[in-house]
């Protein structure tokens, strides 16, 4: 045995060691770890002191015998942008696993991408996806009797679908009587936004000139929003609406449309893959794991895929929390959950990640719901301190550069930034380093917002004195959430106590199509399906200072002239998009064609039981329960009817039509599912035959709703940890 192996010599504390009792397991697994530390000698060499013939077989026959630690390192599937480079990182990380005298295996997991599934039949596997991968891990940790993970980080469900399979894995092995689990995450590097070239760009702008010259302005305009902003995945969303609307007006023709797709494509992404610098899904969980304590701040936010001396002191922390049950993956997690809400809120964060971190508690063992985190939001207040920008320099890659030259610190600056606004930080929480956060904290090195002098991103000083994602109420539905943090405080005051007539569609693929239809507005005016006099009483209602004179006017007048005012305001619902109905798929797509429609935009509120990451223009309103498909009261709304938006209340109410046309703002009193039966029940029909075309196995059947984080009810059950309340009273 080496000198290296006789200075490291880390064991883990557990009655249990299969590989102890059960000479096939260590007859099958030291070839896997062999196999690993070969191929990664020959990727990326050899680190440190580690000799080549260190480990022999029986060496690795060895540290299976007395328990050496060993580390699962977890990807995910090279299909996926984020890990397109996971082997670089997996090598090593097996190198230095083996040098502090661990063992190493490594499996990735499937990993759906949102932005390559959205607006087909992908988006409604995405959700499960997470409760798929929590099982996955489950399952070989179980299988082959891991005790830890390091797990490389990449976006979309991922991170926290690693993190929930880890820690209901730590509840039911420290049942058993066995070691906890323990876990640190290596977030992919952040990818650099694309560039449109300069030709692209000019012939872009040479569409938007040739609208201008034919009377399509807002065609125009919408053009030249999309060129402002850095190129990535999703952009290609916003041009298609805009270029859609484009090839309808004669602009130009579906060849150019496509020609336009094609290239706007190719200068997207960056072969080197990672996470998107747009601040989604994907880096919301980056910041919400390293709220949770799970990522070292060497790895945090990197702009290429960490080094091997980035690497070391990660692991070697990774090491010093072996065996202590209070650094044990649902430990953490319980311990961290008011730091990690706070900073999510604060960093403005996914609004999809509401539910995941719901989710994650509750596949902790904790009895945690979206009320339970509503109160933690809720319980001090959250100034914004993220002033990120696509269009002003100032992504998430700009961030990750700021981190990599030392002038800041990531979360820890963010955490630090939140204990100097008086927010109620947990600073004695233990972190995967082993040490508290104050701890942590405790060098100052870098560590001030103010470090940063040029287009800083985390700020010292609050832009408002709100942020984070808001849960709604109302007297259709029990729960919804929005980011109204996402709109400025015009766009808020634009929408906020206004009253909306409902725009209705039963799910998204109606509403793709008629959100890119140019002519929408023009033919909701001519079937007048809004009353005359509930257009009156809006403009009443929602611009009482510009009314005089509007009840002389006729219905086209007032109608175009409300458009004009942007007076006219509407809720465009898209029903039957819950998990059991069809997956839960994320409503960017619809979202995307709002916001690149300029007229359109300044109009309408977006609501669903479907998924949002980040907001529209007049926000977006989502995770709505109950579903449609139980019931729920977005099964019986219908085209006209009256809503009243009230944010700030955090609150959307149904209104008695009749009354509303004598003047009153009066709540509806009765009951939509008995006086909409009919209704109610062919629309059920429909989502019934449209559930098949997602395949059986793969459908969230037996799972809780959006507020308990659509988790399998069997998890749900065995969350009987009543510390959440203490948790949420301490926060």
């Amino acid at each position: 045995m080496s000198g290296t192996d006789a200075r490291k010599k880390p064991r883990i504390h557990n009655h249990n060691n299969p590989y102890r009792d059960n000479v096939q397991g260590k007859a099958n697994e030291p070839i896997t770890v062999a196999g690993l530390l070969d191929r990664a000698k020959k990727l990326v060499g050899i680190s440190g002191s580690v000799p080549v013939s260190d480990w022999t077989l029986e060496e690795i026959y060895n540290r299976l015998e007395e328990n050496a630690p060993r580390i699962a390192i977890i990807g995910g599937s090279a299909d996926h942008p984020a890990h397109i480079l996971d082997m670089e990182t997996v090598s090593r990380a097996a190198l230095i696993i083996w040098e502090e005298g661990g063992l190493p295996f490594y499996f990735s997991t499937p990993v759906l991408c949102d932005g390559t599934a959205q607006s087909n039949m992908g988006m409604s596997y995405s959700l499960q996806s997470r409760n798929a991968i929590a099982e996955i891990v489950v399952n070989q940790m179980e299988a082959h009797s891991y005790h830890g993970a390091f797990v490389i980080q990449g976006c979309d469900k991922q991170p926290l679908a690693v993190l929930s399979g880890l820690a209901l894995l730590d509840r039911v092995r420290r049942l058993r009587g066995e070691a906890p689990v323990f876990a640190s995450f290596a977030p992919s590097h952040v990818l650099k936004g694309g560039e449109i070239p300069d030709d692209l760009k000019k012939e872009l702008t040479n569409v938007a000139e040739r609208a201008i010259q034919m009377g399509e302005q807002n065609i125009a305009d919408d053009i030249f929003d999309a060129l402002s902003y850095i190129l990535q995945c999703s952009s290609n969303t916003q041009f298609q609406g805009v270029l859609v609307r484009a090839v309808e007006q004669g602009i130009i023709t579906f060849k150019e449309q496509k020609y336009f797709e094609k290239w706007l494509a190719v200068n997207t992404c960056d072969a080197a893959g990672g996470i998107c610098a747009f601040h989604g899904t994907g880096n919301s969980s980056r910041d919400i794991m390293a709220g949770l304590g799970f990522v070292h701040p060497e790895l945090e936010l990197l702009t290429e895929p960490p080094t091997t001396e980035q690497l070391r002191p990660a692991i070697e922390a990774l090491f010093s929390i072996a065996n202590r049950p209070e650094c044990s993956a649902a430990e953490l997690i319980g311990a961290n959950i008011a730091n990690a809400v706070r900073i999510h809120s604060s960093a403005g964060g996914s609004s999809n990640l509401m539910m995941h971190i719901v989710g994650a508690m509750i596949y902790a063992g904790y009895q945690f719901s979206l009320w339970d985190l509503e109160k933690i939001h809720q319980s001090h207040p959250i100034p914004d301190l993220f002033d990120y920008s696509l269009t002003e320099g100032r992504d998430i890659f700009a961030l990750a550069q700021q981190c990599c030259s030392g002038t800041i610190r990531g979360m820890e600056t963010l955490f630090y930034e939140l204990l100097q606004n008086e927010v109620p930080m947990d600073s004695d929480a233990l972190t995967v380093t082993g040490q508290t956060w104050k701890e942590r904290l405790s060098n100052t090195r870098g560590l001030s917002a103010d470090g940063v002098k040029d287009n800083p991103i985390i700020l010292s000083k609050p832009r408002r004195k709100y942020s984070g994602v808001d849960v709604l109420r109302g007297n259709f539905f029990e729960s919804a959430v929005v980011k109204i943090s996402g709109m400025s405080t015009y766009q808020l005051n634009q929408f906020d106590e206004k009253v909306s007539f409902v725009l209705y569609f039963e799910n998204e693929d109606e509403a793709n199509k008629q959100l890119l239809n140019e002519k929408l507005l023009e033919e909701l005016r001519e079937s007048k399906v809004f009353p005359h006099e509930h257009l009156l009483q809006m403009w009443k209602f929602n611009q009482p200072e510009s009314f005089l004179g509007a009840g002389s006017l006729n219905y086209d007048h007032l109608f175009n002239q409300m458009v004009k005012d942007q007076i006219l305001k509407l809720a465009i619902i898209i029903a039957g998009q819950g998990p059991e109905a069809f997956g839960m798929p994320e409503m960017f797509t619809p979202m995307q064609h709002i916001n690149a429609n300029r007229q359109l935009k300044t109009l309408a509120t977006l609501i669903s039981d479907g998924r949002y990451s980040g907001v529209s223009y007049g926000a977006a309103i989502g995770h709505m329960t109950p579903e449609a498909f139980n019931d729920g009261g977005l099964l019986f709304l219908r085209k006209g009817d009256l809503l009243h938006l009230r944010f700030r209340s955090r609150r959307i109410e149904l209104l008695d039509p009749q009354e509303f046309s004598a003047g009153k703002i009066h709540l509806y009193q009765g009951d939509l599912k008995v006086e909409r039966e009919v209704l109610g029940k062919k629309r059920k029909s429909t989502l019934r035959k449209r559930q098949k075309t997602v395949a059986a196995s793969n459908r969230l059947t037996g799972c809780t709703d959006a507020s308990e984080g659509v988790v399998p009810l069997p998890v749900k059950m065995d969350a009987e940890i009543p510390t959440a309340s203490t948790l949420i009273q301490n926060a």
